[in-house]
């Protein structure tokens, strides 16, 4: 049981020579969304100060959706869950870490493990933020701002470093040559796909009460289908049966199930090539972001006002308003609290349907101006 490193040759753009810190570890665990939403604190920090090498510690969806992105120099691989559970794990990612002599670590992760490990690992400047378990360890500790979106307070993190914030920064994902083939080859093996007129619908997502309604999903894909769309279903391996139930329903060869099909990077250029994509707040929606995908985002137990809606220049949000029991949770559950789930019921697939024409007659008056 052991944490292993993921090894990948710097970008090495040249640029002037900077001050310490020279080598910089970026420790981020959570799910797949919020290590995309750290992508943008790596991007700028890479930007600003060109001859440091950053490296990332991530689980191993984190650190697969990372693969290839430019301003990282190694991903370090912690499968906190799997292989490297417990006591035994920990140590031995402190034993890599402190092998690595790091000048800084930036924690965007709140937990009390993230924190500790990087003391443990004698990395002497510990940047995070004023929320994490683990601030009594921090040199440098930055104020958690809870309206703010989540990509502004990762960026924060890098004033101690004395970086200009910028107004607005994308995340960026990388698919590589082989992604691109995997996917040419998937899609010419449903040629009943329009591959230059597909709508890509996310229905999944960890947490039940991210969730809008199988039905809404269903009744959605066949009103785009009518309109002589092609809707491609994303989604991991865990989304897999609720796609079947969609696809099965649907029984159209137009609706191409892609759920556990693919890599993340996979779906993500998948995404790409998609004219939008619909999705619950969940990974998808900000994999959308990343690949410049236009987004319609379903929010039901959670609310963008915590600062996870998706941040593209088109991109539109979904809710029930005026509900006094929502939000019921920061992450969503898996039943609704008060049984009626009103929050999601409330919103028709028309309305959804709405947003993605809205969208859609946008980008198409832009490109025609």
């Amino acid at each position: 049981m052991e944490a292993h490193a993921v090894l990948r040759a710097a970008s090495g753009d040249g640029g002037a020579s900077i001050v310490a810190p020279q080598k910089v570890l970026v420790f981020q665990t959570a799910f797949i969304g919020d290590v995309i939403l750290t992508a943008p604190m790596i991007q700028v920090l890479h930007r600003e100060k060109k001859d440091m090498l950053i490296d990332v510690v991530a689980v191993p969806a984190g650190a697969s959706i990372l693969a290839n992105h430019p301003d990282i120099h190694r991903t370090v691989v912690y499968d906190k869950k799997g292989r490297d559970r417990g006591l035994r794990g920990a140590l031995t990612l402190i034993g890599t870490l402190r092998n690595s002599h790091y000048d800084a670590a930036i924690i965007p992760h709140r937990s009390l493990r993230s924190g500790l490990i990087c003391y443990l690992a004698g990395i002497p400047r510990h940047i995070g933020f004023s929320t994490s378990a683990a601030k009594f360890l921090m040199t440098d500790v930055v104020e958690y701002h809870p309206d703010r979106h989540e990509v502004e307070r990762n960026l924060s993190l890098l004033q101690p470093l004395g970086i200009s914030i910028p107004q607005k920064e994308l995340p960026q994902l990388f698919p590589s040559t082989v992604d691109r083939e995997v996917v040419d080859t998937f899609l010419r093996n449903h040629p009943d796909v329009s591959s230059s007129n597909m709508i890509a619908v996310a229905p999944g997502s960890e947490w039940v009460t991210k969730r809008w309604l199988a039905e809404g999903y269903i009744e959605l894909a066949k009103k785009l289908l009518d309109e002589q769309f092609s809707v491609v279903l994303v989604g991991g391996q865990s989304d897999h049966t609720l796609s079947r139930e969609i696809e099965s329903t649907v029984g159209n060869t137009r609706l191409l199930n892609a759920a556990g099909e693919l890599s993340l990077l996979q779906s993500a250029e998948l995404i790409r090539r998609c004219k939008l994509i619909v999705s619950n707040d969940s990974a998808p929606m900000h994999i959308g972001v990343a690949m410049r995908t236009p987004v319609v985002a379903i929010f039901g137990a959670t609310v963008p006002e915590f600062g996870f809606a998706p941040l593209g220049e088109h991109d539109e949000v979904v809710q029930t308003m005026g509900l006094p029991c929502r939000p019921c949770s920061i992450h969503g559950g898996n039943a609704c609290p008060i049984k009626t789930f009103v929050c999601m019921r409330n919103i028709s697939p028309d309305r959804v349907l709405e947003r993605v024409h809205s969208i859609l007659s946008t980008m198409n008056a832009e490109v025609s101006s």
